[in-house]
């Protein structure tokens, strides 16, 4: 083995030889054999040094495989899949939620006026008991379908005479006003036209109806009287089909009997 390698062929100045730089002072003395033989027991070290965990059973060979491995990080993948959907269920639901409470633009109302003296209405016939003409309670619910007539004012009697004529025998007419029925069928000459107590021959209905307080006109939302008569259609349902609120003449509202 040749001597130690005590840099005997630096050059002169003490400077690196070759070009290279020296090494560490830290390290020490570092001896280079001729025979790479002679470091057997510094390499036997160092395997052993390597090899001081215990070696791998079949199982561990078995998971240390490149096949098994790719099917592991598929198999983790697979797993975070599920999670990654409820995460996606819950934001969808969430974003729901805030489009359900978020104010949206205003709607057109549901009721909108036809012409200037009828409109259309799609709310329900109150649920009144009014007072016939021989002072009995009356469920207006009772008597569907039926046109319901306003003739507070109103020389009515040609009106009702006509609307009998132009309705199908299963609708009623009730005509309501704030005085008793007698009065005014005396007043307007609807004292002439039979009441429900007196059957038609042709099987149809007329009922004078007593509302004092006026509440079926202020439910209806209707204006005070003016001299005609105001007219609500109203189905077997008790929906509300048409209000008339100003009507003298039967023509007006005939298109709509079909509806009822």
């Amino acid at each position: 083995m040749a001597g130690a390698s005590d840099n005997g062929d630096r050059p002169p100045g003490g400077g690196p030889s070759d070009g290279l730089p020296e090494f560490p002072e830290e390290w020490g003395v570092i001896v280079i054999p001729d025979d790479l033989s002679e470091l057997a027991d510094e390499v036997a070290a160092v395997r052993a040094e390597l090899h001081t965990a215990a070696p791998l059973n079949r199982w561990q060979r078995l998971a240390d495989r490149p096949t098994v491995r790719r099917l592991r990080r598929l198999g983790g993948l697979l797993t975070h899949t599920p999670a990654l959907i409820i995460i996606l269920a819950i934001l969808v639901t969430v974003a729901s939620l805030f489009a359900s409470a978020w104010p949206g633009p205003p709607r057109q109302p549901a009721t909108q006026r036809t012409s200037g003296a009828t409109e259309s209405r799609s709310d329900q016939l109150p649920a009144l008991d009014l007072i016939d003409s021989d002072g009995q309670s009356v469920s207006i619910l009772g008597r569907l379908p039926a046109v319901v007539m306003l003739t507070e004012g109103c020389d009515c009697a040609a009106l009702v005479r006509d609307t009998i004529a132009a309705v199908r025998s299963d609708i009623a007419i009730l005509t309501v006003s704030k005085v008793r029925a007698s009065a005014s069928a005396a007043a307007t000459g609807q004292g002439l036209l039979p009441t429900a107590r007196t059957p038609r021959a042709d099987g149809k209905t007329v009922t004078a109806l007593q509302d004092p307080t006026d509440t079926l006109r202020r439910q209806l939302g209707l204006g005070a009287p003016d001299g005609t008569a105001a007219v609500v259609l109203v189905d077997r349902l008790g929906k509300i089909v048409r209000v008339h609120p100003r009507t003298a003449s039967v023509e007006t509202f005939r298109p709509d009997l079909s509806r009822l």
